[in-house]
């Protein structure tokens, strides 16, 4: 039979060990990505980033030139004291003293390398991946072998700013309204308040993509395709109604009291609303803002279909899918874009975390 005292710290272990789990497996792909942003093209695709530790590994120790050697590559060759065909050279040779010998390139111009088997670590790191996604200039980029290779830049920071343009405005504008029409469900009597309550939640389960023709239709008439008010419109939209119920349920359960004294000093609702149930509902307000930045921040479709294909207009998310597609061999440039876009809202959710949970949580206790 298991004690009471047992029973919770076998509770606690699988709890927490569950979550340690979970943080974990978040946490170690992110870290990878992070690590291999800083490293140089060539390493990436010969090693995995996880070399920044010690381990084990060949490295050279000594570099000969085959041709040099005079070496007969079609049939069999000796070097540093072991004999074998260019293809076994080519998978390496291992010599008696534990070194192994091993021909890297092709025949005609490939090198020998006298390898050895030691602790080592891999921190080559440069910071030239970044400098080529974030400036539109081109990149020189020297070689081990000397040679100079010159790529286009990516320019992410006219893309970042506008993400930057598009993410401010479309969490701020629905925050007002909806912190409006949350005090006025909550606290206001008019007639049909309880009918348009309903049909405000109901618009939570109306998939998005089913109003994104004729948005987009009435956007045409209107002549703002493409332009940042036709995207702040849309999110302002589709982020109402659920900024509504989230606020309604948190200004619901501010002290009646507190609101009572002051009508009763003579406030009027719109005085309330600001001296009172804005700087009450800051918790509330937070959690929201980091849901809508964060939908708008990684948002693509909304920003595809509403900004269309100006690259004036770009926005990371749809800078970064172009990367892919025109550049999806380019590990190098896909982590450092990747880590590009993630930098932003990771800094906004843990400035505001400490009132994620709390207005999360706001209206499910009573009492």
């Amino acid at each position: 039979m298991i004690s009471k005292r047992t029973g919770g710290w076998l509770s606690f272990i699988l709890v927490n060990g569950a979550l340690a789990i979970m943080v974990l497996l978040w946490t170690v792909p992110t870290f990878g990505l992070f690590i291999s942003s800083f490293r140089p093209k060539e390493e990436i695709l010969t090693t995995g980033w996880w070399t920044v530790f010690p381990h084990k590994e060949w490295v050279k120790v000594e570099e000969l030139r085959a041709k040099d050697l005079n070496l007969d590559t079609k049939g069999e060759m000796t070097i540093a004291g072991v004999t074998g065909t260019f293809k076994e050279f080519r998978e390496g040779i291992e010599t008696p003293d534990g070194k192994r010998v091993k021909w890297i390139g092709n025949r005609r111009l490939g090198r020998i390398e006298i390898q050895e088997y030691k602790w080592t670590v891999n921190w080559n790191f440069t910071l030239e991946n970044y400098r080529q996604v974030l400036m539109g200039k081109e990149i020189e980029i020297k070689k081990p072998d000397g040679s100079v290779e010159v790529i286009p830049g990516e320019n992410f920071i006219g893309s970042f700013l506008n993400s930057v343009a598009v993410a401010i405005p479309s969490t701020v504008i629905p925050i007002l309204i909806a912190a409006f029409a949350a005090y006025g469900f909550a606290w206001m009597q008019f007639s049909g308040k309880r009918l348009f309550f309903i049909l405000v939640v109901a618009l939570l389960v109306v998939p998005l993509q089913i109003a994104l023709v004729p948005i987009l239709r009435d956007y045409a008439k209107l002549n703002i395709n493409g332009t940042f008010l036709a995207i702040w419109l849309a999110h302002t939209g589709f982020g109402l109604p659920l900024a509504v119920y989230l606020l309604f349920n948190y200004i619901s359960t501010l002290p009646r009291e507190t609101l009572e004294s002051a009508f009763i000093d003579g406030a009027s609702h719109f005085t309330v609303f600001t001296r009172l149930v804005l700087p009450l509902s800051v918790p509330a307000l937070a959690s929201f803002a980091i849901f809508q930045f964060l939908w708008v921040w990684n948002d693509y479709l909304v920003a595809l279909i509403f900004l269309g294909g100006n690259k004036e207009n770009q926005v990371l998310t749809m800078h970064l899918a172009n990367l892919v597609g025109s550049r999806g061999n380019d590990w190098h440039l896909l982590t450092a874009g990747a880590f590009v876009t993630m930098l932003l809202p990771l800094i906004i959710f843990f400035s505001l975390q400490r009132y994620f949970i709390r207005g999360l949580l706001a209206g499910s206790v009573k009492g």
